[in-house]
């Protein structure tokens, strides 16, 4: 709430005589500051002596106003008219008495009152929560008097050149420039310069280094021309000729980022360094020779950061671990690996007393879920943190079979330590081989879990395997994702070769590849955690004893179960660590490695011929069991999450669905960008491969990489086969020939004819078939495509492709139980991807024209709430100060909101495609108005499925909300009969079977 005493100052006079600020008299902008404005303008104090007045607010409303001066700290005067060349015009016509008269009269809704504070900026930083609600509610007149009435509220400022955090540090220096009761923002704002300038005050503005490479601008400060170096810099006439600090270069900028040349020159940006803040820091464009900000920004810690809202973009990242180094920030070394492994081994000596004080129980006193086989050579301490991960990773009923092979140490008495677990000992060294087949005969559970005594299990592996175990009968025999002690993979399934050999996919790559982390069938996996079915293993009579002591036993296991029909998955949510050569000599590990290659080779001949070549090339074609599954590559804008809406919804659904019916699918976006694991999860199958971390400038690789690899390319959106066809005609030999299909999931000819109708701006060039034409000019690339409505399918083939498939929405209909009587207001949900897009421009008409008319007929307790995605940077404050609009942003879950809400609005004014927001209402039985436009897309009929007025009149769009709001009769039946709609067009089967016939058509 309001905290008037933050800002105002003793002393103050009012506001000034005639000052114009009807409607905002209680706003904290207002209010005249005399002492400030002495202290501001020393020449005033002698006028006032001269002429007798009776003080500075009189000096100000007979000379101060009309010579450009400020009334006080929080409104710049001249920084208002030069920001805003109009104002100054009218102020010289004398159509105002100044920029302060304007900004009170009504400039406030939308202008920038200082040099030091941005709308924008600021509603960014707040987002939803700044609506005209809430500011009414907080006795706020605009988002200024918000800032000041609650400075530097949890660390929020109006611009990116003032932290409070930094400005603290000038603070605790001279703390006599800042008054107990001032904010910082205030009391910087009233700083001498040689205050000012000694610190910075924001990660983004280097004052003392600005004044050492401009020494002019102390000589401009000192004449009094600005008040400090920052404000020079934000408010010059010139600002490409001077860099904010040591990092960053207007000139490297230009010249490396020539795109964004032309609209600097345009003034949509200040200058280089504007545009960088705003999006070339996030997107990794280099500031500077010396910054590789690209490469940095790829780094996962620095990704983590700015998506957990630890940093706000890469390069204040940069520019802290600058301070903090002393230098600039180098790769991360890679960790020695064989100093992990004696970190691993000293940590197991340090539990070992812990664990063998404690205690381990295995006891079973009912049928377990799995038999554990581990033989033990010795290495007490790395068993004992072995099964202490192996208990405490799985609470169900273990068998535990250890298997003390001869050891001679303290694993002689391991029952002391460990209780429950049957002991099988001998007195010599049987070797891996052999104590695991004696083990196998003991096995009380339907599933083995082969297991090393120098591994950790990372959480939930064994139920994890457990269950993909039992998921299918076919599935032989599961393994792991293995983690070395450096913490890089060993292995994430394992390749045969055709020699024999073995290959561990990704060995040396991070375990977050996201090629490592999705399920598939594989070759083999190794028995350092390997899961099978007990019947099956013993039917092949465990490992076979041609390749005692050890090595290779695994592979030809693996070879026979699947010469049995059974598969072998690799499933990334097990997951083990694993102190490679931990129990053996290395040495004589790679000796017999050797033996027992060439005994495989000789047993397995006709298994080897079929199997891929050694070759790094051909891993990904060898990573995974092929079968009779076929390969789709997936390419969109984005990775198509649900959450950000739009068509993405569509987009996933079609990947869901690719890969219930079976298809291998890899999702690779034209656009990288950094996606949390979590939400790779939460939106995708399982075996889904996703390449978030790539885009278009890897395309050409990736196809060359992948050559022959799959069967079907689909193509998402009609402009992401435009912008591949350069790399498309290069790399076409490595595509199949017959298998790309474009799903254009929109037509956007239209939409930009009555974007122009709706606007008044020009409309495309050409008539509107030539516009078709040329829009669908790249799709002679595919060999199909694929329209979301009947409607689009025949502009397309009046564009000239007569192969068009139809493929729409999937929803199953969960309507909202609510009673008419218990649900009040408006809802809207939908994305905004651009400021200016159908959605944004809906809203904008809908508040604008709609809502005033709804104003007397609604109760006072219907709002109008705003739910989607909105890209970072978009403003919706101006949505937000009506004060029956409620913002609330992504929604994880919209059950609630359609439960609560009465009627749902679509007021589209453009659009093309099929409006899937529409459909997700009906599905919740949320009755709708529409525009006429929507109405035709969906093929729905006004009156009985929902209200859709025809043309764009404010007028029928509001009788038609009233209408549907007061009537329950009439609401029910649009409810009804919308449901009845979404069943029959977005029915599941029928879109599955759609799919699967284009997928049919593409791939035979």
């Amino acid at each position: 709430m309001r905290q008037d005493h933050d800002t105002r100052r003793e002393g103050d006079d009012g506001p000034a005589e005639g000052q114009g600020a009807d409607g905002v008299p209680g706003a904290l902008w207002v209010p005249f500051d005399a002492s400030w404005y002495l202290a501001a303008y020393p020449e005033a104090a002698h006028r006032i002596g001269e002429d007798g007045l009776a003080g500075a607010a009189e000096h100000y409303a007979l000379y101060g106003e009309a010579d450009g001066l400020s009334p006080n700290r929080f409104f710049d005067e001249r920084f208002y008219r030069g920001r805003y060349p109009d104002i100054e015009r009218d102020v010289l016509r004398r159509q105002w008495r100044s920029g302060f008269a304007h900004y009170c009269a009504g400039g406030w809704h939308d202008n920038d009152p200082h040099w030091l504070f941005s709308n924008r900026v600021y509603r960014e930083r707040l987002g939803a929560t700044l609506t005209r609600h809430a500011l009414e509610r907080g006795g706020y007149v605009n988002a200024y008097d918000h800032y000041l009435g609650e400075p530097e509220r949890e660390g929020v400022s109006g611009s990116l050149f003032f932290d409070p955090q930094w400005c603290r540090h000038i603070a605790r220096a001279h703390p006599g420039h800042f008054p107990v009761g001032l904010s910082l923002y205030a009391a910087y704002l009233a700083l001498p310069r040689h205050v000012a300038d000694a610190l910075p005050v924001s990660p983004y503005f280097d004052p003392v280094w600005y004044l050492a490479r401009y020494p002019e601008v102390g000589a401009a400060i000192g004449a009094g021309h600005f008040a400090s170096a920052l404000h020079h810099y934000l408010t010059n006439d010139t600002p490409r000729l001077y860099d904010p600090q040591a990092w960053f270069s207007e000139i490297h900028y230009a010249q490396a980022n020539a795109d964004v040349v032309p609209a600097i020159d345009s003034g949509a940006f200040r200058n280089g360094y504007d545009h960088f803040l705003r999006f070339g820091a996030f997107e990794g464009r280099s500031p500077h020779p010396d910054v590789a900000l690209a490469a940095y920004a790829a780094r996962s810690e620095v990704q983590a950061d700015v998506a957990h809202g630890l940093t706000r973009d890469p390069y204040t990242r940069y520019l802290a671990d600058i301070a903090r180094l002393g230098g600039h920030p180098t790769e991360l070394p890679p960790i020695d690996e064989h100093h992990a492994k004696q970190v691993y081994l000293r940590r197991a000596e340090a539990l070992l007393p812990v664990l063998a004080r404690q205690g381990l129980d295995f006891t079973c006193h009912e049928t377990p879920s799995v038999s554990v086989i581990m033989v033990l050579f010795n290495q007490i301490a790395l068993t004992m943190t072995t099964l202490a991960s192996l208990r405490a990773n799985f609470a169900g009923p273990i068998d535990l079979v250890l298997v003390d092979s001869g050891s001679h140490d303290t694993t002689g008495s391991i029952e002391r330590y460990v209780r429950g677990a049957r002991v099988l000992r001998f007195r010599h060294n049987i070797g891996y081989l052999d104590g695991c087949n004696a083990a196998l005969a003991d096995a009380r559970a339907d599933a083995v879990l082969y297991l090393n005594n120098d591994v950790t299990l990372r959480p939930g592996a064994v139920a994890a395997a457990l269950n993909r175990l039992e998921a299918d009968r076919a599935i032989g025999a599961v393994g792991a994702k293995i983690v070395r002690t450096n913490a890089e993979l060993q292995e994430a399934g394992s390749i045969i070769w055709r020699d024999g050999t073995t290959y561990g996919y990704l060995r040396n790559d991070n375990p977050n590849d996201p090629q490592a982390n999705f399920v598939r069938d594989v070759d083999y996996c190794s028995a350092a955690f390997l899961m099978v079915r007990t019947p099956l293993v013993r039917a092949c009579g465990g490992f076979d004893p041609l390749f005692r002591p050890a090595y290779f036993e695994d592979t030809d296991l693996c070879i026979r179960i699947l010469e049995a029909g059974y598969r072998i998955v690799y499933d990334p949510t097990v997951m083990i660590e694993h102190l490679e050569f931990g129990s053996g000599d290395a040495g004589a590990s790679l000796k017999q490695m050797l033996a027992n290659h060439r005994k495989l080779v000789r047993r397995h001949v006709d298994f080897l011929r079929y199997q891929q070549p050694s070759h790094h090339l051909n891993k990904v074609a060898a990573r995974g069991r092929r079968g009779d599954r076929r390969r789709v590559l997936f390419i969109d804008d984005y990775v198509p999450l649900r959450q950000q809406g739009s068509g993405y919804v569509r987009s996933n659904d079609i990947v869901q669905t690719m890969a219930r019916l079976g298809y291998e699918v890899t999702v690779f976006p034209i656009m990288a960008r950094h996606i949390d694991s979590v939400s790779l999860f939460e939106n995708f199958p399982e075996t889904v491969e996703i390449i978030a971390d790539q885009g278009i400038a890897d395309l050409s690789r990736f196809l060359a990489e992948r050559a022959g690899y799959y069967d079907a390319v689909w193509v998402g959106r009609t402009h992401n086969l435009a912008r591949m066809l350069p790399i498309l005609g290069e790399a076409n030999r490595y595509l199949p020939a017959r298998g790309l299909v474009l799903d254009t999931e929109v037509v956007a000819t239209p939409r930009a004819f009555a974007w122009s109708q709706v606007t008044g701006r020009a409309p495309p060039e050409g008539t509107f078939e030539e516009a078709l034409r040329e829009e669908f000019l790249c799709a002679y690339h595919a060999q199909r495509i694929v329209a979301v409505t009947p409607g689009d399918a025949a502009l397309i083939r009046i564009a000239g492709h007569d192969d068009v498939a139809v493929l729409g929405h999937m929803l199953t209909p969960q309507p909202s139980p609510a009673p008419f009587a218990a649900r009040h207001g408006l809802l809207f949900v939908g994305a905004i991807h651009e400021t200016g897009s159908p959605n944004h421009d809906s809203l904008e008409w809908f508040v604008a024209e709609v809502l005033p008319r709804l104003e007397a007929h609604l109760p006072a307790d219907a709002r109008v709430t705003i739910a989607g995605y909105v890209r970072p940077g978009i403003d919706l404050g101006a949505l937000g100060e009506n004060r029956r609009v409620d913002i609330v942003g992504p929604v994880r879950d919209l059950s609630a909101l359609y439960n609560r809400h009465r009627v749902f609005i679509a007021p589209t004014r453009f659009a093309g495609g099929l409006p899937y927001k529409v459909h997700e209402a009906a599905a919740h039985g949320l009755p709708i108005v529409a525009t006429g436009l929507l109405g035709e897309q969906l093929g729905w009929q006004d009156g009985r499925d929902l209200l859709c007025p025809p043309g764009l009149e404010a007028e029928a769009f509001a009788s038609a909300i009233m209408r549907v709001y007061h009537d329950e009769a009439l609401w029910t039946g649009l409810r009804d009969a919308a449901l009845a709609r979404v069943r029959h067009d977005c029915d599941a089967d029928s879109f599955s079977s759609a799919l699967d016939a284009i997928l049919q058509g593409a791939t035979t």
